[in-house]
């Protein structure tokens, strides 16, 4: 598995593959040297060319060394991303369970406070934080519609206003008291 292949080639020169390149270079000609003379005793030309190969061969091995380290913290990497992928993919599911029941049993308190289509949409709008304003604007009703549909929605369910309603669906959703820290109790 190349690295290189997962995130994209590598920007800018890769100058470790250009030294490896050249050790591997000196090794290939100085060995081939060597073979070529058939030295018959040490001179310092036939040192100086062994010297260079295992300097070279060094080079390389270290080389090799720290690629194994770079290849082997992408792949820990990898491994911790996927892992945080997998975490955050089944918070996601449980959310979304959890907000698919929410969904349902605010349904479930609208139909037992006896809202129109147009009043459930309005008070949903409003427990979203949404103002009288914006709810005009994006239903396209003037705000005065709204505020009398709103003044329905707060009669019919026995609420004072946005704040009752929206403590109504969303107190219970706070998460739980700290030691010491008084409880939110749901209406």
């Amino acid at each position: 598995m190349d690295f290189e292949d997962q995130d994209g080639p590598a920007e800018g020169p890769n100058i470790g593959l250009f030294l490896a390149v050249v050790l591997g270079a000196v090794v290939v000609g100085g060995v081939t040297d060597l073979i070529l003379d058939a030295p018959t005793r040490p001179s310092a030309h036939v040192v100086l060319e062994i010297v260079l190969i295992l300097l070279s061969l060094g080079g390389l091995g270290y080389l090799a060394r720290g690629w194994m380290a770079t290849r082997h913290s992408l792949e820990s990497a990898h491994r911790d991303l996927a892992t945080r992928r997998a975490e955050r993919d089944a918070w996601r599911a449980s959310a979304e369970r959890a907000l698919d029941g929410l969904g349902r049993e605010v349904a479930r308190q609208f139909d037992a406070w006896e809202l129109s289509p147009t009043e459930r949409e309005l008070a949903l709008r409003l427990i979203k934080g949404h103002s009288v304003k914006r709810i005009a604007r994006e239903i396209d009703r003037s705000e005065k519609t709204i505020r009398q549909h709103a003044v329905a929605v707060y009669r019919k369910s026995g609420l004072s206003g946005r704040a009752e309603l929206a403590g109504f669906f969303l107190g219970g959703l706070l998460l739980p008291a700290r030691e010491g820290e008084p409880e939110v109790e749901p209406r």
